[in-house]
C-alpha cells in the first residue's frame, strides 16, 4: 500500500545518522516508543524466581508469536507455540521447484524503513535487504502506468505527463490541508508525544466516521480538479498500485499509513520475509533469565511447535491465576497454561478455535465479530532470465518495466536475480474486489488471463515463453488458518480497534477474563504491517510479566506502564 508521487520523498529513515530527528512507525494512537523499549540495556523487565520456569502458552507462529515467544523466553517463561502450518503465518515464502534459490513472499514482502521495531529484530539477525522495486522508484529501472488503453512509460515520476502530477499533488493538498500532514510528522519526527496525541486526537473525533473516498471527494484539492483525476488515483495511484479497493474503508487507516512513512522507502528481505521469524525461532540470544546459555526456542520444543489449536478455555489448577487458561489440540491433547498469548487472525477465536466466550466481556467479541478483513491475491511466476532488460530497437526502452494498470492484473512487478539468472515476476498483486475475481480461478486459469492482459499492454512481448514450471498463487481469504489477509478498518470502527488493542491492559477486568492476551497486526492499529505485529507482541509480553507478578525496569517503563499517559482516546 504505497503512494509515491511526483513530489519529493520524504527522508529515508536508514539513512538518518543516530540520534537524528526522523519518520518513524510512531502510532499516534499510542506513542510509545517500541524501538526505544527495545534497545535500552535494562531490557524489558524481570520476573519473580518462584515464577521463573513459568509455561504460557503462545498461539500462532507468525511474527507476532515468534517475537512474543522470544522475548518471554528471554524473560525466563517457557512459551509453548502452537501453529496449525509453518512458521511464519503471513510472512510465507515459497520457492520454485525448479530453483529453490527464486522465492515468491506471498504475504508480507516490503517493509518501510520507518518500522523501528521490525527492523530490530531484522538487525538482530543480520539479514540482509534490498530497496524494493516499487514502481516509479529508483530501485525499478521503468515502469509503465497503463489507463483506458492508454500506456505511458517513466523512468521516473518526472517523466509522466502533468495529468498525473496534478493527481498526485492534489493528494498531497489533501493530506496537508484537511488532515494536518505536516504539523502530524513533525511530531512524530521529535517524538513530541503531547502535541502527536492533541492532533491525532482531533482527527479521530473528526474522521472516524468518514471513508476514504469521503475524504478525497470532499477534499478542495480534488474538488478543484476532475473525477477522472479522482479516478486514476483510485486506479493506478503512484507506487504500489490504486488505491480504490480501500475507499470503503476509514481514512484513519490510510492516514495511519502516511502519517508514519510506511508508504515510502520499502526493502524486501534477501531470501524472503519468511526468513526473520524461523531464524528469530532458532537464534540463540546472549543475554536469558533462567535458562542455560545457548537456549532458543527451537530447542526450547525439541525442534517443532506444537500443533494446531481447537480449544482455549478457563482452566481449574488453583494453583494458577485465575485457574489459567486450558488449550487444547486439533487431535485431543490437553495443557493448563498461566497465561496465553493468542496472536491468530482474530476471527478464528468464533469461526475455528471453540473458545470460551466468559473469557472476553461481551463488547470485546463485538470488536472481534466486527473486524473487517481484506482479501489479497497474488501470482508469481518463475522465468529464465530479467529478459525486461532486453531494449526494444524500435524505441530504445527495456521491453517490459514495472507495470500499474486498471486491467485485470492491476500491479505487476519484476522481481531481478542479476543477469542471466533464472528471476521472477508478480503478475499480479491484488486486493478485496479486484481479488475476489480471481477467488474461484486455479493458478493456471489465473496465469492465463494475466498474460492476456500484459499481452495487451506489450504486444511484442512473449512472457510464456520464458516461464519455468508452474505459478505460484494464494488468496489469503480462502486459507482457512487466516481467512483474509489483514485487518481494514470502516468508518466507525475505530472503537473496536481501541477494544482490542488496550485489552493487554487488564488490571479493571475481571479475574475470569484475565491472562489471555491478544496480539498480531490485525490487533494493532497498524493492521497489514509488520511492525504492527511486533509492536502488539511486546504488548502482550508486558501483559504476561505483569500478570504473573513481574515489572519493567523504572529506567525503562513498557507500554503498560505508561498506558494511563499515552493510551489512546475513547470517543464515547
Amino acid at each position: 500500500m504505497t503512494v509515491s508521487s511526483p513530489l519529493p520523498e520524504t527522508p529515508d529513515p536508514a539513512d538518518a545518522a543516530p540520534g537524528e530527528p526522523t519518520l518513524t512507525m510512531l502510532n499516534p494512537d499510542f506513542p510509545f516508543s517500541y524501538d526505544h523499549y527495545l534497545e535500552h540495556p535494562a531490557g524489558l523487565g524481570s520476573l519473580p524466581e518462584q515464577a521463573q520456569g513459568t509455561e504460557v502458552a503462545v498461539i500462532g507462529a507468525g511474527l507476532a508469536g515468534v517475537v512474543a515467544a522470544y522475548e518471554l523466553m528471554k524473560l525466563g517463561c517457557k512459551p509453548v507455540i502452537f501453529e496449525a502450518g509453518e512458521i511464519g503465518g503471513r510472512l510465507k515464502t515459497q520457492s520454485f521447484a525448479a530453483a529453490p534459490e527464486v522465492v515468491a513472499d506471498l504475504g508480507g514482502m516490503r517493509f518501510p524503513t520507518s518500522g523501528k521495531a521490525f527492523y530490530h529484530y531484522v538487525d538482530l539477525l543480520d539479514l540482509p535487504t534490498r530497496e524494493f522495486p516499487n514502481p516509479l522508484t529508483g530501485a525499478a529501472p521503468s515502469t509503465v502506468i497503463e489507463l483506458k488503453g492508454q500506456a505511458f512509460y517513466a523512468e521516473d515520476a518526472s517523466h509522466l505527463p502533468p495529468f498525473f502530477a496534478e493527481v498526485a499533488q492534489a493528494w498531497q493538498r489533501a493530506l496537508t490541508e484537511e488532515a494536518e500532514l505536516e504539523a502530524v510528522q513533525q511530531a512524530i519526527c521529535s517524538r513530541d508525544v503531547l502535541e502527536l496525541k492533541r492532533l491525532w486526537n482531533q482527527l479521530v473525533e473528526r474522521f472516524d466516521d468518514e471513508s476514504f473516498y469521503g475524504f478525497l471527494s470532499s477534499s478542495q484539492a480534488f474538488q478543484e480538479l476532475s473525477f477522472e483525476h479522482l479516478e486514476a488515483f483510485g486506479q493506478v495511484g503512484f507506487g504500489s498500485g490504486g488505491w480504490d479497493t480501500d475507499f470503503t474503508n476509514s481514512i484513519l487507516e490510510v492516514l495511519r499509513v502516511v502519517f508514519t512513512g510506511a508508504d515510502d522507502h520499502h526493502r524486501s528481505i534477501d531470501g524472503g520475509a519468511q526468513r526473520l521469524p524461523v531464524q528469530l525461532w532458532k537464534h540463540r540470544p546472549e543475554r536469558l533469565a533462567h535458562w542455560s546459555p545457548g537456549t532458543s526456542l527451537e530447542s526450547l520444543h525439541g525442534g517443532a511447535p506444537r500443533g494446531a489449536v481447537s480449544g482455549i478455555h478457563r482452566g481449574s489448577n488453583p494453583a494458577l491465576p485465575g485457574g489459567g487458561v486450558r488449550v487444547t489440540e486439533k487431535w485431543g491433547r490437553t495443557q493448563e497454561f498461566a497465561a496465553a498469548v493468542v496472536t491468530c487472525q482474530s476471527w478464528l477465536l468464533s469461526a475455528r478455535i471453540d473458545t470460551d466466550e466468559n473469557l472476553f466481556a461481551p463488547s470485546m467479541w463485538t470488536a472481534i465479530e466486527k473486524s473487517h478483513y481484506m482479501l489479497s491475491s497474488k501470482t508469481f511466476v518463475m522465468v529464465d532470465r530479467p529478459f525486461w532488460r532486453d531494449i526494444d530497437p524500435e524505441t530504445g526502452r527495456p521491453v517490459m518495466s514495472m507495470t500499474l494498470t486498471d486491467r485485470l492484473p492491476r500491479a505487476t512487478y519484476l522481481l531481478d536475480e542479476g543477469p542471466e539468472r533464472p528471476a521472477s515476476i508478480l503478475l499480479s498483486y491484488t486486493w478485496n474486489d479486484d481479488a475476489l475475481k480471481w477467488l474461484p480461478l486455479d493458478a493456471s486459469e489465473r496465469t492465463r488471463l494475466m498474460l492476456h492482459s500484459l499481452a495487451k499492454i506489450y504486444p511484442g512481448v512473449d512472457i510464456g515463453a520464458h516461464m519455468i514450471g508452474e505459478p505460484i498463487t494464494v488468496s489469503w481469504e480462502a486459507d482457512p488458518n487466516f481467512m483474509g489477509a489483514f485487518k481494514n478498518n470502516l468508518p466507525g470502527h475505530y472503537r473496536y480497534q481501541e477494544r482490542l488493542f488496550g485489552h493487554f491492559v487488564q488490571e479493571q477486568l475481571p479475574e475470569h477474563q484475565r491472562g489471555v492476551f491478544l496480539a498480531g497486526d490485525d490487533i494493532s492499529f497498524t493492521a497489514g504491517w509488520a511492525d504492527g505485529a511486533v509492536t502488539t507482541a511486546l504488548n502482550a509480553v508486558w501483559g504476561v510479566l505483569h500478570h504473573l507478578g513481574g515489572t519493567a525496569a523504572a529506567e525503562n517503563p513498557g507500554p503498560g506502564d505508561v498506558w494511563a499517559d499515552l493510551a489512546p482516546i475513547r470517543l464515547d
